[in-house]
Formats: C-alpha cells, structure tokens, sequence
C-alpha cells in the first residue's frame, strides 16, 4: 500500500479488530513514519453516530481548546477578523469562542450543528476568507488528508489544529489508546515528521508542541506559539506579566453572546 503522505512504500503494522468485526491492517510509511489503516469500507458504520459514545471528554477538551486559542489569536494574528472551526461538530467550541468575542463560524458535513446555528457556514457563505481555520481532532479521521487539507487551507491560510502523535516504536493496537479501532474512526496518525512534510507540500510553516497542538501557519513566528519556556523564577514572573496583558486584551472584547441571543430570538418563527 502506499503511503499517503508521501506516495512511497509502506510496510504492515499489526492487524486490527476495528468496530469488533473487521479485522483491518495499519500500514506504515517508510519515510516518515505516518500510520494510515487499508481504505476504510467500514465508515458508513462507524459514522452511524458522529459524536461517539467514547468521546466523555468533549466538553473540557472544548473547554481546553478555547483558553489555548484566544491568547493565540490575540498574540499572534488579527482578533477582529472572522475565523472557522471545522468539522466543528455541534457548534460547542464556536460558542465558546463567540462569547469571548472573536466572529467564529462552523461547518461539519456529519454533525448537526445545536450551539452555534445562526453561525453554520451554510448561512453565511458570504465569508470565504478567515483569520484562523481551526480543526480539533479531525486529522485523524482524514481518509484523504492531502484533500481535506487543501479544502482547509482553502478557507484559511492558517491552519490549527489537534491530533496526537504516537509514540515511538508502536507495534500493536494495545499499545496506544489513540488507535480507538473499536469505534472505527481513526484512521490517519502522524508522526512530526509527516507534519513537517505536509506543511512543505503547502508551503506552510510548522509550529508543534511535539504532542498533540499544531499549527501549519504562512506567519514565519519568531517563536512558537504552542511550546512553554522552560520555567524559572524569572521567567515565571515575566509570564505571569504576560498572562495579565492577554487577559487585559480579552477582556477589552465584548461578548457577542447576548448580540447572538437577540438574533437567535428573532429567528424564532420566522
């Protein structure tokens, strides 16, 4: 099979029993070590539900999601732009986001959108350029990544996004609790090394904290973003001065939550 990262060779990982039915081979890219399953017939199944009863963490993952990508924003690019989450699932993180004031939108073509409706990039098609394009565990789900991520970078020149990296030396589907073949979801897994390849392919730059946070970017960032200095007194202190500037920042910007509430409320049977 191969690769779909690089179009060179692979080699059989382990088999699988993925939805506890099929047993299903994960191959490996020589070159730099991106794990993809054989194409996935199974899909239709597994996507019966798109929020699978697993996914316990969905609301502090958002949460999480949030508080790392306002001061990211606010620091790094332009809080008064427009910015999508995609794939974005019910509309959660949009929420989050728009009640700390920056214009997010939304799009998933599985899930429906509850939080967020009046922002589902289906009603707002006139806004076809954003700030950020933000894609939290997504990647992994990718049948076609080179496909998908073009569509992202179609939006938006600016791609963050979550997927985590498996560790070194993985052998068999035990061994890494990211492989889920019994929900039959994932079946994209990159390694740094197939980051740094694809952002090469898009002309992007890579930022990583090496673990589950990335961010293809065309910004050349003085430094990156998403990895924490080494902690020291000084440092701490200087940090804690930094913390107090971005939250003055974030509380300068106005919640849109009770704007969207009106809206929403003049929607009501129309």
């Amino acid at each position: 099979m191969k690769s779909k990262i690089t179009g060179g060779t692979t080699h059989l990982l382990f088999t699988a029993k993925v939805l506890n039915k099929y047993d299903v081979k994960y191959f490996q890219c020589t070159e730099t070590g991106f794990i993809q399953t054989e194409e996935p017939y199974w899909l239709e199944e597994s996507y019966s539900s798109a929020i699978t009863k697993l996914d316990l963490g969905l609301l502090k993952r958002n949460i999480e999601f949030a508080n790392i990508t306002a001061p990211l924003i606010a620091q790094y690019y332009n809080p008064d732009k427009y910015f999508l989450d995609y794939a974005g699932g019910y509309g959660l993180f949009t929420r989050l986001m728009r009640d700390e004031g920056f214009d997010f939108y939304t799009t998933d073509k599985f899930c429906q959108n509850i939080f967020a409706e009046n922002f589902d990039l289906v009603n707002n098609i006139e806004k076809k350029s954003f700030e950020i394009l933000t894609a939290f565990e997504v990647f992994e789900h990718l049948t076609d990544p080179y496909i998908e991520i073009e569509e992202m970078l179609s939006y938006s020149e600016n791609v963050l996004f979550s997927t985590e990296v498996p560790p070194l030396g993985i052998k068999n589907p035990n061994e890494w609790w990211y492989f889920s073949p019994q929900i039959g979801q994932h079946v994209s897994f990159y390694t740094i090394e197939s980051l740094e390849y694809i952002a090469k392919k898009f002309n992007k730059n890579l930022c990583t904290n090496g673990l589950s946070m990335h961010l293809f970017t065309a910004k050349k960032l003085e430094k990156n973003p998403l990895i924490a200095e080494r902690e020291t007194f000084f440092i701490r202190k200087i940090r804690k001065y930094l913390k107090k500037i971005d939250q003055k920042k974030l509380r300068n910007r106005q919640s849109l939550l009770q704007q969207d509430w009106e809206e929403a409320k003049n929607q009501i049977g129309k």
